[in-house]
């Protein structure tokens, strides 16, 4: 259970909540097991005055009463006690979890944010060594299993090991011999859950990262659902996914095969103690040094512990999987971002480019995009950038906006290197168009607005206009509040890539980079494009990637690709 060591600080944070929890355990168990003595009492009393007590007739009803007031008085007392304890464990019970429960999901809150913000630090780099599928599960499943260890996980352990220390302590002030009698199996049972739990633990693992499997398949094939259709490959996608769900299945229900020994297990250990009860307690009845009433509490000791220890095989599976979880979570926790901003300072970018003996091999492929690569772009000044498709173009754009770091040389802005500027005012000052147009499933007014705080729909509008989208917008039933889709998908591709341009001019940026962004535009849209935003080249650092020679002839410089 090492990886859940994690998880401590929140416990510490917590821990007003969790001792307020801990407390209302005891209280609910103490007053349950406390009423016990008295239904003991109460069976002997019975028992002993059965035939006094014996409710023949109304008449006989009162004098019987009256006669033997002492015995009903107690009875009676013993009644009340039963309904007041068993109120107040109910009520404690209820506290329980609403402190315990209560806290797990503050837990689950707060691990979720971090998890979330610890991925928006990552590298584009670290994020092409996984699958979207595989970071989700660990947000939504993983989490999921690691608040029930958090809440129920605890609850359960904590309510048996307070049960277990208040039931022992009545057992043994009542009977010492029938107490060491009836204790004696439960180190057995812990023996045997310890070996069953490690058990569970690896298969837990080996169920969590197939159902990692299933979320990465079904989130790559919703994603490229028209390609499916485009090839009719829905029989082929639906085998492949039937595949992967029957490897999930196998799986858990070779899982939940070794958890039911555990109830298997305990369900034989109650049995047991309750048929040593029934010997050992008979043999002292029959011998006159036991009551009924004792057997009976000693009865309803044991039976106590049945649901707690019943629970102990579901407890000790929720922990192996929350560990297993907690495991996975923590595997990406401790991925550190090799793009690391180190300055918090602030001052002006003025947008000269400077790239000196740059080179730069993608980790996970060994492609080296570029070789020894040095240029200069004055501030203000355009430059474009061609070559065939794999020369690098699209890497220089994201080493330009430090999405990746280079291996050899450095990059310079304002003669200073890239790595010691301060990386969040730096990508303020940044206007760029991905070659992937990708677009929010949201407005296309938000779209357009993304990059900046608080965009204004006039702002929107010119720079929509700008980008020689407006009319098409204008065309559209809800105009600038029509939701594109997931990616985009209501729009077409030219649409798509003149909403992108607009998402990047809206910033107003120093330096603005258009990665192959005008691919899907006829020459006329192109060009208007161009002339629309010719003023804001003129004084802004430009870097136009492109295959088209109209793109780049308004360029300062062209920088070509071998």
């Amino acid at each position: 259970m090492k990886a859940l060591k994690t998880l401590n600080p929140y416990f510490w944070k917590h821990r007003v909540l969790l001792f307020w929890g801990f407390l209302f355990i005891i209280l609910s168990n103490f007053f349950a097991i406390y009423k016990i003595q008295y239904i003991g009492q109460t069976i002997n009393i019975i028992e002993k005055n059965y035939s006094t007590l014996k409710l023949s007739d109304e008449a006989g009803l009162i004098e019987n009463v009256k006669n033997n007031w002492a015995y009903f008085r107690i009875i009676f007392i013993n009644s009340g006690i039963l309904i007041v304890c068993s109120l107040l464990s109910g009520f404690f019970t209820f506290m329980m979890r609403q402190t315990i429960i209560v806290a797990s999901r503050r837990i689950e809150y707060e691990l979720k944010n971090k998890i979330y913000t610890h991925y928006q630090e990552l590298s584009v780099t670290d994020y092409k060594k996984t699958t979207i599928g595989d970071l989700m599960n660990r947000l939504s499943e993983d989490v999921v299993a690691i608040r029930m260890y958090l809440g129920p996980g605890v609850m359960y352990v904590v309510n048996l090991i307070i049960l277990l220390i208040i039931t022992s302590v009545y057992m043994f002030m009542t009977d010492v011999q029938m107490t060491l009698w009836t204790l004696v199996p439960l180190p057995i049972l812990s023996f045997g859950i310890y070996k069953v739990s490690d058990i569970i633990n690896k298969k837990s693992k080996v169920m969590q990262k197939s159902q990692s499997g299933i979320s990465t398949f079904v989130q790559d094939s919703f994603s490229g659902i028209r390609v499916v259709k485009f090839f009719s490959k829905e029989k082929y996608i639906e085998k492949n996914y039937g595949i992967k769900v029957k490897d999930y299945q196998d799986k858990a229900l070779d899982l939940a095969r070794t958890e039911a020994y555990f109830f298997t297990i305990i369900l034989f250990v109650v049995g047991l103690l309750n048929v040593a009860i029934l010997y050992i307690g008979g043999q002292k009845y029959i011998a006159g040094e036991m009551s009924v009433g004792t057997i009976a509490d000693f009865f309803m000791y044991i039976n106590m512990l049945i649901f707690p220890f019943s629970m102990l095989g579901w407890v000790t599976s929720v922990n192996q999987r929350a560990e297993a979880s907690m495991q996975r979570v923590n595997e990406f926790m401790d991925v550190r971002s090799d793009i690391i901003n180190t300055n918090s300072e602030t001052y002006p970018i003025n947008g000269e480019i400077e790239f000196r003996n740059v080179s730069y091999t993608y980790p996970n492929t060994g492609i080296k995009a570029v070789d020894n690569l040095s240029f200069k772009v004055d501030a203000g000044k355009s430059l474009a950038i061609m070559g065939k498709t794999g020369s690098g173009k699209s890497t220089i754009a994201q080493l330009i906006c430090r999405l990746i770091d280079p291996d050899e040389g450095e990059i310079l802005i304002d003669g200073k290197n890239l790595k010691t500027h301060n990386l969040k005012l730096y990508r303020d000052q940044l206007g760029y168009t991905p070659q992937e147009s990708y677009l929010f499933s949201d407005t296309i007014e938000n779209n357009i607005g993304f990059a900046i705080d608080q965009p204004n729909r006039s702002l929107v509008v010119e720079m929509a206009k700008k980008a020689d989208v407006h009319k098409n917008i204008e065309e559209f039933k809800e105009k600038y509040e029509t939701m594109v889709g997931e990616r985009g998908v209501m729009l077409s591709g030219g649409q798509k890539q003149r909403i992108c341009i607009a998402r990047a001019m809206i910033k107003q940026p120093n330096i603005l980079i258009f990665d192959d962004c005008l691919s899907a535009l006829d020459t006329e849209t192109e060009e208007n494009i161009l002339q629309n935003i010719d003023k804001d080249l003129k004084t802004t650092t430009s870097i136009i990637i492109t295959h088209r020679e109209s793109s780049a002839k308004r360029a300062d410089e062209i920088l070509y690709l071998n």
